[in-house]
């Protein structure tokens, strides 16, 4: 089962469970969309690996199976503005 985060690990947006606009790697570190592609251009910085979409699980299975509320953030993905 995933470990469904509420938040982008680099601008801690808060993130909705049912939302297709969030990217994982295959150690489930998660991004929103604009840091995945704008800031971290497709890949973890944590572990190098590709960033994927992450699966929206069904409003039932959240139901049984809440997600996660522990919030990963770290401000150093971004890079120092000049």
């Amino acid at each position: 089962m995933l470990d469904i985060r509420p938040s982008c690990e680099c601008c801690d947006t808060d993130l909705d469970p049912t939302s297709p606009d969030v990217m994982i790697c295959s150690y489930e570190c998660t991004w929103c969309l604009e840091c995945a592609t704008t800031v971290l251009r497709g890949r973890c910085p944590n572990c190098g690996g590709e960033l994927a979409r992450r699966p929206v699980p069904s409003a039932s299975r959240l139901l049984d199976d809440p997600p996660s509320t522990n919030r990963v953030f770290n401000p150093d993905c971004r890079p120092v503005p000049a």
